[in-house]
């Protein structure tokens, strides 16, 4: 048994509980493409177990995000509820009207 009793999930279920990626399957090419970060390590492993805490920096669109888990997730539910499992750590800022 290990001695870290933190809970963990797979950076491709994450991606996808988070709804960052509409499959499994593009949240795990995307990982094995070498475009994600986890505290400061690029990371090409789906299987990698990533943790609250954990720090996420990958490129998504025009913009890079940069996140901190939260949560693992059960599942994968709607974006309300997504959006409980990380911190977005660089906010997009709000044009003044």
């Amino acid at each position: 048994m290990s001695g870290d009793a933190r809970p963990s999930i797979r950076i491709d279920k994450w991606l996808w509980h988070a709804r960052f990626f509409k499959t499994r399957p593009l949240a795990a090419d995307f990982v094995e493409g070498g475009k994600v970060r986890v505290d400061g390590r690029v990371i090409e492993k789906p299987g990698y177990a990533v943790h609250p805490g954990s720090t996420l920096v990958f490129p998504l669109g025009p913009h890079v995000r940069s996140l901190r888990i939260l949560g693992c997730g059960e599942r994968r539910g709607p974006a309300p509820e997504a959006r409980t499992l990380y911190e977005d750590l660089d906010p997009p800022t709000v044009p003044h009207a």
